[in-house]
């Protein structure tokens, strides 16, 4: 004969590592300190100044 199962602790348990997931990825997504993310918009601003001081102005431009 099969294995009994109790299919609310199964949902509760599933449920559980689903949520465990979903706040694995917020800490990693929100989990920055804010001169971390002064730091990277920073690194971001400047690396987009560099790309725009490289732009071709002009008609002859393609």
């Amino acid at each position: 004969m099969g294995e009994l199962v109790n299919l609310k602790r199964f949902r509760k348990r599933a449920e559980k590592e689903e949520s465990a997931k979903q706040a694995d990825a917020n800490r990693k997504r929100f989990g920055r300190t804010k001169s971390e993310r002064v730091l990277e918009e920073r690194r971001t601003k400047r690396a987009n100044d560099l790309l725009d001081q490289h732009q071709i102005d002009g008609e002859d431009a393609s």
